[in-house]
């Protein structure tokens, strides 16, 4: 039986804002018993995201940055699949399943925090569908432009609806002049439909600069005239944000590097099916089809 496409994108049409269809908030997201509060439930659901600050001591923020530097020291020139580089200065802008490569961010995405204010927003238990670490180094770190997370991942992953929940963890400080991690407020409530058709083995390219499933100037432009731009924040800040929320950010060409660590929690409710692009689901260190629930124990 083929699965209906609530959001159909990328499928030679024209850019079109569709209204969403899936609720914010899943299941009893406003009861008692996760660590986000009402107010906190509320302004995320207003928003599409909620920026905590002070989540994690200066030295536990120092502990995670030594371990993304290490990373970044034993893959560099290592030609692995989950490592990406910019083009041209073959600098190292982003390293994916994060989780499964190193045991201090395999223990992150076990925080209690982060996963039970996942587990609340979403209404289930969940499972990691993508982990990665964004440097944006000094004076070379290219631009991530406009997207929405769901659209890529639901055309070409085959996530099915919008019930995933972004955990950004700022490493190093995100300023309002070194490409900071921008989000477009109210943005959820739409969907953003792209033009064009997926090409094969689109996300070789996508990752470095992605040219399909970018929204179109007019869209964009409306969206932030309803919300504004909102960008965040000082080390140690945590922003969750709906699947769904327009986000970007742009070239870093100040002396000031940025670091931003992503994990991606899926309900596992809304497990992947084929891509609606049609073609092969992209590999799993990009989108993971190991649905077992994520435990706390970590």
């Amino acid at each position: 039986m083929t699965t209906p496409d609530l959001y159909p994108s990328r499928v030679g049409g024209e850019a079109e804002l569709l209204s969403r269809k899936d609720p914010v908030l899943h299941g009893a997201a406003g009861a008692e018993g996760g660590p986000l509060s009402r107010a906190e439930l509320a302004s995320f659901e207003r928003a599409g995201f909620l920026v905590l600050e002070n989540c994690f001591s200066a030295d536990e923020v120092a502990a995670l940055r030594e371990e993304a530097s290490q990373l970044r020291e034993r893959l560099a020139g290592s030609g692995k699949p989950e490592v990406i580089t910019e083009s041209g200065s073959g600098e190292m802008r982003s390293v994916f399943a994060i989780h499964r490569s190193s045991a201090p961010f395999a223990r992150l995405a076990r925080h209690p925090h982060l996963l039970d204010a996942a587990r609340q927003i979403l209404g289930s238990a969940v499972y990691v569908h993508q982990s990665r670490i964004n440097y944006k180094p000094a004076f070379r770190g290219r631009e991530f432009y406009w997207h929405s997370d769901f659209e890529t991942w639901h055309v070409e992953d085959g996530m099915r609806r919008m019930r995933a929940v972004s955990v950004s963890v700022s490493l190093l400080e995100n300023n309002v002049h070194n490409g900071p991690l921008l989000l477009i407020p109210g943005s959820h409530r739409y969907f953003a439909s792209c033009p064009g058709l997926t090409p094969e083995r689109h996300y070789e390219r996508s990752l470095q600069q992605q040219e399909y499933g970018v929204p179109a100037p007019a869209i964009l432009e409306d969206l932030v005239r309803r919300g504004g731009l909102e960008p965040v924040g000082p080390p140690g800040s945590v922003v969750l944000f709906d699947c769904n929320t327009m986000h970007g950010s742009n070239g870093n060409i100040t002396p000031w590097p940025r670091s931003n660590l992503f994990l991606v929690y899926n309900s596992v409710e809304n497990p992947l099916g084929p891509p609606f692009s049609g073609q092969s689901p992209r590999p799993a260190h990009i989108a993971s089809r190991d649905f077992t629930p994520l435990d706390g124990d970590g």
